[in-house]
C-alpha cells in the first residue's frame, strides 16, 4: 500500500476516533446531569447561603429538600436544569475529547502514560471544559439561587441569560462572571479525577466476569469523584458566591476567587468553605463514575462499530 495511502486512511481514522471521543463524552454529560441535577441545586443552595444570622438558613440536607417540596413543588429540584444540559453535551465531549489529545500530547512519545500524564492531561482539560461552561453556570446559579419561587413562575432560561447580557455585558462581570473560579474548580477537580482514575484502574486487574468489572470501575469513579468534590470544592464555593446573589443589592462583596476564599474564611471559618460538600459528594461521586463508564461503554460500542 502507497504511503500516501495508508497516511491518509490514519488521518481519517484520527478524525472519526476524535468524533466518537467527543460523541461519547456528549452521552456520558446528557446522562450523568440528567440523574444528578437535584443535588446540584441543593448544593448550590447551601453555599450561597450566609452564616448563623441567615433567616433562610437551611439547617440539614434533609430540611433543605423539605422546604423546597413544600414552598416551591417538586419539580423545583429542577430549576436551571437547561443551561446544564444544553451544556452537557459540549462541555464533557469538551472534556473527555480534550483529555484524550492532552493526554497523547503529554506522553512525549512515550509508549505508556504515568500518573503525571494522567493529572496534567485532566488538568488541562479542566481549563479548557470552564471555558465552554461558564457562561451556563453563572444563568444555572441564578436560576437556583431563586428561592420561594416555583419552576412555572421562573423566567426562561433565555430570559435569564439576556437579561444578564443586557444589563451587565459579556465579560468578566456578566455573562462570563466568576470565570476564574471557575477555572479553579474544574482544572483540579478534573486533575485528580483523571489522575486518580486512570492510575489506580491500571494497579487494580481486569475481572473477566463483566459484572465484577463494572463494579471495579464504578468504585475507582466513585473514589476519584469522592476525592476530587474534596479537593476543590474551596473554588466552588468561591464560585457560587461570585455568581450567586450578593449580601447588598446593588454592591458586589464577592467578586475575585481567592479574594472570596479568604473573605468566607474570614468570617465565616473554614468549614464555610467546604459548605455543600454533602451534596456535592453524593451528586459527584457516583455522577463521576457514572461518566466514566458510560464514557468508556459508549466509546468502546462505537469503536467497535465504526473503526
Amino acid at each position: 500500500m502507497p504511503e500516501e495511502q495508508k497516511s491518509g486512511d490514519e488521518a481519517v481514522r484520527k478524525v472519526k476516533l476524535a468524533g466518537m471521543q467527543f460523541a461519547a463524552g456528549g452521552c456520558a454529560g446528557f446522562v450523568e446531569v440528567s440523574l444528578m441535577h437535584p443535588l446540584d441545586l441543593v448544593k448550590t443552595r447551601f453555599q450561597i447561603q450566609r452564616g448563623p444570622d441567615d433567616p433562610n438558613r437551611y439547617k440539614s440536607l434533609a430540611d433543605c429538600f423539605r422546604r423546597m417540596y413544600k414552598t416551591e413543588g417538586a419539580f423545583s429540584f429542577y430549576k436551571g436544569i437547561l443551561p446544564p444540559l444544553l451544556a452537557e453535551t459540549p462541555k464533557r465531549a469538551t472534556k473527555f475529547f480534550t483529555f484524550e489529545q492532552y493526554k497523547n500530547l503529554f506522553m512525549f512519545g512515550n509508549a505508556t502514560a504515568t500518573p503525571v500524564t494522567f493529572s496534567l492531561a485532566g488538568l488541562c482539560s479542566g481549563l479548557t471544559e470552564a471555558v465552554v461552561i461558564n457562561p451556563f453556570e453563572v444563568v444555572k446559579v441564578k436560576l437556583q439561587a431563586e428561592r420561594g419561587v416555583s419552576l412555572k413562575q421562573q423566567k426562561s432560561t433565555w430570559s435569564t441569560a439576556r437579561e444578564i447580557m443586557r444589563e451587565r455585558g459579556f465579560g468578566l462581570r456578566g455573562i462570563n462572571l466568576g470565570l476564574p473560579a471557575t477555572l479553579g474548580r474544574h482544572g483540579v477537580w478534573n486533575m485528580v479525577y483523571f489522575g486518580f482514575y486512570h492510575t489506580v484502574k491500571g494497579y487494580i486487574p481486569e475481572s473477566k466476569d463483566p459484572s465484577m468489572d463494572l463494579l471495579r470501575r464504578f468504585a475507582i469513579g466513585l473514589a476519584a469523584g469522592s476525592l476530587a468534590s474534596v479537593i476543590n470544592i474551596p473554588f466552588d464555593v468561591a464560585k457560587s458566591r461570585i455568581q450567586g446573589p450578593q449580601p447588598v443589592t446593588g454592591s458586589r462583596k464577592y467578586q475575585h476567587c481567592f479574594k472570596t476564599i479568604g473573605t468566607v474564611f474570614r468570617e465565616e471559618g473554614f468549614l464555610a468553605l467546604y459548605k455543600g460538600l454533602l451534596p456535592k459528594m453524593l451528586r459527584l461521586g457516583p455522577g463521576g463514575a457514572i461518566m466514566l463508564i458510560v464514557y468508556e461503554n459508549v466509546s468502546g460500542f462505537l469503536q467497535k462499530q465504526f473503526l
